[in-house]
């Protein structure tokens, strides 16, 4: 007995030190990709992407006149017009979509992350970014437009893909795009919004209740299971759904984020100039702003911007391209009307949060809590139960809009309108990316969705430099009819289109 006891020990012991072997080199894989991708995230956004960002930024807000300002009002005039074709996408309703995706976890999670590491004056370069990001998103998603494709079921698709084939005559380069975006919308994105909304609940008491004996957390596993649940709830069907539910869920939300943010700026009204002093002071202090430069104001605000906003990034082309209007400038108006509301709106909505309250932002204490601390300081108990309300409601849509994006891409890369059926794979597996980014960890999440959503950005801003001028002359096109005080109607020889276009011949 002693024999057999002893040998069983011995086992046990074994089997102990295996498990132990085995999760140490989990962990050293874990933490040598988590290092890799952190490279790669700090190598883009020190040096490409800011560059590239402000150049395109600026080069398109030079050549349209400031387009993004200028024609303001004419974004939101344009933007209530009734599609003719009952089965195509109102500009408002693609509007929705792109706000949809646009409007995330970043808004609230993102943004508070950027406060906390690069301080006040990451909000100013979140601001800037939009302001010239507006240009951006204008011309990627005229150029939807113009070379948008129809649809034998009725109404339009296209995007950047579409474009690149067009212009360029390179499907190839097309393909390689459209496998970018649905690594960065399916996965990258996904997962993190799984992520942010889980990560919410952490400040809760009853986090730490579902825990096993082991230490481990139960509740990423059944939050990630029920939101990939709810997910797939909604998703098992036609994009058409996933266009109407946005449409209902988008403006409630937002609005009532925008009241809430509103309502701790009056509650804290003394604080409220000191807050507009240190976000220009310190956006301004160019010796802190490049000391350390990954860790920077200018990086975090430009990096959180381009994530909220997308501007440039070529998403919100996808759904651009499906909206039933007379003019393709007319959908680049309001695409670029969703930048500003995405994050001149949201985004400083959430900044306003978690700034006036007094809170001084911390490296320790970001994300989701900080924001949670804010409001819990202002409201008591119920503010944390906002934000987290609120994140659901966020990722939720998020999660809709991308999948959404994804869906016209799939399609591009099989050369054809992929079955039901064949969509319904495609979504099952996107249900396990929702669950499956619950699981994961706060630095590495976030690294993959900022290199995805880098490569994108890397494919697509040089492609609309290239093309940048097909939109400039859509855009004289469109105001010369407007100054003759008619409705803008395109034609593709007005500009001198080459390129044989399905809608515009």
């Amino acid at each position: 007995f002693l024999f057999a006891f002893e040998a069983v020990k011995k086992e046990r012991s074994g089997m102990r030190r295996r498990r132990e072997r085995e999760n140490a080199m989990l962990d050293a894989l874990y933490n040598g990709f988590a290092g890799l991708v952190g490279t790669l995230n700090d190598l883009m956004y020190s040096y490409l992407l800011i560059i590239l960002l402000l150049a395109a930024g600026a080069y398109f807000t030079i050549r349209s006149k400031g387009v993004q300002l200028r024609l303001l009002g004419e974004s939101v005039r344009v933007v209530n017009e009734k599609s003719g074709d009952t089965k195509a996408v109102s500009a408002f309703e693609a509007l929705m979509v792109s706000t949809a995706s646009r409007v995330g976890t970043g808004n609230i999670v993102g943004v508070a992350n950027a406060i906390a590491i690069g301080g006040y004056g990451a909000v100013f370069w979140m601001w800037l970014i939009a302001l010239v990001g507006g240009a951006t998103a204008f011309v990627e998603s005229t150029l939807a437009q113009i070379y948008k494709k129809r649809s034998v079921k009725g109404g339009s698709y296209g995007g950047p893909a579409y474009y690149i084939q067009a212009a360029l005559g390179s499907r190839s380069l097309g393909i390689i795009f459209a496998v970018a975006l649905i690594a960065t919308y399916a996965v990258g994105f996904n997962m993190l919004a799984s992520f942010n909304l889980i990560d919410s609940m952490s400040s809760y008491h009853f986090y730490d209740t579902f825990v096993t004996a082991s230490g481990a957390h139960l509740l990423p596993i059944i939050g990630g299971a029920l939101l990939a649940l709810l997910v797939g709830v909604c998703i098992f069907g036609n994009g058409n759904r996933i266009v109407k539910v946005t449409g209902v869920l988008v403006p409630v939300m937002g609005l009532l984020y925008i009241v809430m943010s509103l309502v701790v700026v009056f509650m804290n009204i003394r604080i409220f100039p000191s807050v507009i002093a240190n976000i220009f002071r310190d956006a301004f202090n160019f010796k802190a702003a490049f000391s350390g430069f990954t860790g920077s104001c200018i990086m975090w605000g430009i990096k959180r911007g381009l994530y909220s906003n997308e501007a440039g990034v070529g998403s919100a082309p996808n759904a651009a391209a499906a909206a039933d209007v007379s003019h393709p400038v007319k959908q680049g108006l309001v695409q670029m009307l969703s930048v500003f509301i995405d994050t001149l709106l949201v985004c400083t909505a959430t900044a306003m949060m978690c700034l006036c309250t007094g809170i001084e932002p911390s490296d320790s204490l970001k994300g989701a809590p900080f924001v949670q601390a804010s409001l819990e300081h202002t409201f008591g108990v119920v503010g944390p139960y906002f934000i987290t309300i609120a994140l659901l409601l966020f990722a939720f849509t998020t999660l809709l809009g991308n999948l959404f994006y994804c869906e016209g891409c799939l399609n591009y890369i099989a050369g054809r309108t992929l079955s039901h059926r064949q969509m319904n794979v495609f979504h099952a597996l996107a249900c396990v990316v929702v669950f499956v980014g619950a699981q994961m960890k706060f630095g590495l999440v976030w690294d993959i969705a900022d290199v995805l959503m880098g490569i994108m950005a890397l494919i697509n801003l040089p492609v609309i430099l290239r093309l940048g001028g097909t939109a400039m002359h859509a855009l004289s096109d469109y105001m010369k009819q407007r100054h003759e005080g008619k409705d803008p109607v395109f034609r593709a020889k007005n500009i001198g289109l080459k390129e044989q276009t399905d809608y515009w011949n």
